[in-house]
């Protein structure tokens, strides 16, 4: 009844799991130590989309040799160096006899081999090397071409550390999740090798490559930086992004379904507070929605709907102007030698300093924490309306489909908008800001730490829910548009037509009640594989 072709938007049902538009016979390169990369080049990387390569570029490794060939100089020279001659953090006042040097990089690794809670999943830890990589590339770290191409087997022959994600304060860097990571490039601890569990010394036997020895800076240099918070960070940032677009098209349909009024997204009105992700939101609302202005109450338009529906651009173009500095210091951030101490073996000098703070990214995802939460409350407003008889302009109580003599044992939607309003109210409890939570640890050594990765933790656990609550309304808003226009024609443009008629061809119309748990799976794994592309 959507006015397309349905056979050609039909889903392939018999392989749920792999991404949509994914082609694994095809894949694209971003080549380490020439440009900057992005969000958007992390997120195709840690997908699976692209590999990896490192420059050939001279400049690039002449940097990269220069710095761990000083650093040698100077440990032949007697230098003192922060993590190198001398122990860890507090410990920093404890000279290492030259005899043990070589082993305290292992130890570093070793003793820092406790972290707890769920292991980030494949996508997460391949944004993380990805991360670390990136830094360590920019040749201020003193470490060798050696460890970047043993970094670079790990995404390419999908090596993957088991990085359990608890136990960073983000300062001095994430240094007990990346532990996991350089213990799976010394050949020790367990490691995801292409997808079957195995230990991370057989995975190298198999692949023909012997584990790394790590030289005296490289324990430090793998583990003392912000690459966990940063590589979970590019993947909330990317994922905030789609669910501000999608957004803004399923209140399309909510105003289109509940007979809203169109002139609340008109360019004129937005014209007078400039604020560049309001006008971007309500411009993509006015166009889905046809892009025509009416008030005329004999077509029985309100004059003013609801918060939820007329001040959508105003939740969603906070966000959308948030993202924009957001995404500027994650890829500031991600482009970045954030280890400690640093050194420009070029010049010939070495600086103690704190770039391991997460503190830009702490703010950040604290920041799009609250500018997400604000999106599922929004949505979560708007099915409540969707399905209350006395405000949802004469569509059926909870959206039942169902007609006749059995309507009143049918409850329609009932159900899935109690659930909404349990993910909201979780979304919305771990708005707290992390970084204000400071924690003085390691004998008041790191007395001031930015607790970045919890933060990035919980914004993407905040995203989780609000695709959650975003799959529900994607349902609701398509089984409410059809109940609008059932017998006649459906007054929706082309894009909103297509959109419904995608949604149809895996979620029939919601007649008879059922269990839709399947039904909001299935559309939140589209959300997730940003399956819509929803700028067509």
């Amino acid at each position: 009844m959507w006015g397309v072709d349905t056979m050609n938007l039909l889903i392939d049902r018999s392989a749920p799991h792999m991404k949509t538009g994914q082609n694994t016979s095809a894949k694209s390169c971003r080549i380490i130590g020439s440009d900057t990369l992005s969000v958007r080049d992390v997120v195709d990387i840690a997908a699976g989309r692209s590999t990896v390569a490192l420059s050939e570029n001279d400049r690039f490794t002449r940097r990269i040799d220069a710095g761990a060939e000083y650093l040698e100089r100077l440990l032949a020279d007697g230098g003192t160096i922060y993590g190198v001659t001398t122990g860890y953090g507090d410990s920093c006042t404890v000279a290492v006899p030259s005899e043990l040097v070589a082993e305290l990089p292992l130890h570093l690794t070793r003793y820092h081999g406790c972290g707890l809670g769920e292991h980030l999943p494949p996508e997460a830890v391949r944004a993380v090397l990805v991360a670390r990589l990136v830094s360590l590339a920019q040749g201020a770290s003193g470490v060798r071409r050696v460890l970047l191409e043993r970094l670079v087997d790990l995404l390419n022959h999908d090596l993957l550390p088991r990085i359990p994600c608890e136990g960073s304060v983000g300062a001095s860097g994430d240094l007990t999740p990346l532990s996991y990571v350089a213990a799976t490039l010394v050949g020790e601890r367990e490691a995801l090798f292409r997808g079957e569990l195995t230990m991370a010394a057989d995975a190298w036997k198999a692949l023909g490559i012997a584990p790394l020895t790590l030289a005296p800076k490289e324990g430090l240099a793998i583990m003392n930086g912000t690459s966990v918070m940063t590589g979970l960070a590019c993947l909330a940032v990317a994922r905030a992004e789609y669910l501000t677009r999608l957004c803004c098209r399923i209140t399309a349909l909510a105003s289109v379904a509940m007979r809203g009024n169109p002139e609340h997204f008109d360019p004129r009105l937005f014209a007078v507070k400039p604020h560049a992700g309001q006008i971007e939101a309500a411009r993509w609302i006015w166009e889905d929605l046809g892009g025509t202005s009416t008030t005329s109450d004999s077509e029985g338009v309100r004059l003013q709907d609801r918060y939820s529906i007329r001040c959508a651009p105003h939740v969603i173009g906070v966000a959308r102007d948030a993202l924009s500095w957001i995404r500027r210091d994650v890829e500031n951030e991600l482009n970045s030698a954030n280890d400690n101490p640093i050194i420009d073996g070029e010049a010939g000098w070495v600086l103690h300093g704190g770039h391991f703070y997460g503190g830009h990214i702490a703010f950040a995802m604290d920041g799009l924490k609250t500018a997400v939460a604000n999106l599922a409350d929004l949505m979560d407003r708007q099915l409540a309306l969707l399905v209350d008889s006395r405000y949802n302009h004469g569509l059926p109580q909870n959206l039942s489909g169902t007609v006749g003599p059995r309507a009143p044992i049918n409850h329609g939607f009932k159900a899935v908008q109690i659930g909404t309003s349990a993910w909201t109210a979780e979304a919305l409890k771990l708005t707290m800001p992390a970084s204000v939570f400071s924690r003085s640890t390691e004998c008041h050594n790191q007395d001031k730490v930015s607790l970045g990765t919890i933060a990035a933790r919980d914004c993407l656990r905040i995203l989780e829910l609000t695709e959650q609550v975003a799959a529900a309304l994607v349902l609701a808003t398509v089984q409410a548009a059809e109940l609008r226009f059932r017998g006649e024609a459906p007054a929706l443009t082309a894009a909103c037509a297509g959109f419904a008629a995608t949604v149809r061809a895996y979620s029939e119309f919601l007649d008879e009640d059922r269990p839709l748990e399947g039904d909001l799976r299935r559309t939140i794994e589209l959300i997730r594989s940003r399956h819509w592309n929803l700028d067509a």
